[in-house]
């Protein structure tokens, strides 16, 4: 396990990794979040009415009268900053590198992130398309105008990135950060899982149907990428799956309460969150059994594995990184 085995190299006090986790999310809402806050700024000099409708309603930028899709670049832009945050930020604070952080500082995988979006982007087709069959009153065409084209190459270009901002704090730098602080797998699968269930808990969604009926949903996604970022030694299959997922959603299907909010194909009148939970259970459970077939995997059980300190002067693909990093 290159990537957990890593997480002893640098510096390694815990407090590091809670000044990491503070210092990205507050450059990402503060300094990612200018572009933003200029656009309301404006539209409150313009209309000083809609003040009122922007401390009640924050994410729905149509309030502004802006363009969805430009509004969906402004929602995206912060985790930008995040990711910039964090490369920058993570030698001076941990004496490592984002590549060890990714995955044990190997080249990025391309192929596992690729492979793993497609599937996860096949199950999501799947399940809409079954969806609709069920339930198609529940859903009404939303758009197939030309701005549906510009919403793709939004989604394509700057999602990954939101996914890979997230991905690398949690499954990469945090799931690193409880590894050595417990010296197993599933301490850091089920921490990393929460906290990233609790980030989500500002989302829209949670306002609309209540933090105990989001949280295992947010709480299963995080459980899913977990699994594949320790079963796969690093998180690029776990960042394309993550980015297959919000980009499916950002173009294929949209509702009231959605935190991203696009001019996507479909939009659904109603939601109920435990079949969706429900669905995504059983899609999570069939996505790792075809990556476990297609990459190869070993078995499940060893998510309850340990992860030993490597001894000084063992030679390993990272006894370089670590002699260098110390």
């Amino acid at each position: 396990m290159i990537h957990l085995r890593s997480s002893f190299a640098g510096k390694n006090s815990f407090w590091r990794y809670i000044v990491m986790f503070a210092a990205v999310l507050i450059i990402s809402n503060t300094l990612g979040a200018i572009p933003l806050l200029i656009a309301y700024a404006l539209r409150a000099a313009s209309d000083p009415g809609v003040i009122s409708g922007i401390a009640e309603h924050p994410g729905d930028l149509s309030i502004l009268g802006l363009d969805p899709n430009l509004g969906l670049i402004l929602m995206l832009f912060p985790f930008v900053a995040g990711l910039i945050a964090f490369t920058l930020l993570v030698k001076p604070l941990n004496g490592r590198t984002l590549a060890m952080t990714i995955n044990g500082n190997r080249n990025f995988r391309w192929k596992r992130f690729f492979v793993s979006g497609l599937v996860w982007f096949i199950l999501s087709a799947v399940y809409l398309v079954v969806y609709l069959k069920m339930d198609p009153s529940n859903f009404t065409l939303n758009n197939t105008s030309r701005t549906l084209f510009f919403l793709i190459i939004i989604s394509l270009v700057l999602v990954p990135f939101q996914a890979a901002f997230e991905e690398v704090l949690f499954r990469g730098y945090l799931m690193q950060g409880f590894t050595v602080l417990a010296g197993n797998k599933w301490v850091p699968l089920v921490m990393t899982s929460l906290l990233f269930g609790l980030l989500h808990s500002f989302n829209p969604e949670v306002e609309k149907f209540g933090f105990m009926t989001m949280m295992p949903q947010y709480f299963m996604f995080g459980i899913i990428f977990g699994i594949v970022t320790i079963m796969d030694d690093g998180i690029e299959a776990a960042i394309g799956a993550h980015a297959a997922n919000n980009i499916f959603l950002c173009i294929m299907l949209t509702h009231d309460s959605s935190s991203l909010q696009t001019e996507a194909v479909f939009r659904q009148s109603n939601i109920y969150p435990w079949a969706e939970f429900s669905a995504l259970l059983i899609s999570g459970i069939v996505f790792l059994v075809i990556l476990r077939i297609l990459f190869r995997w070993g078995s499940f059980s060893d998510l309850s594995g340990r992860v030993e300190k490597p001894e000084p002067g063992t030679h390993s693909p990272y006894t370089d990184v670590l002699s260098s990093v110390r």
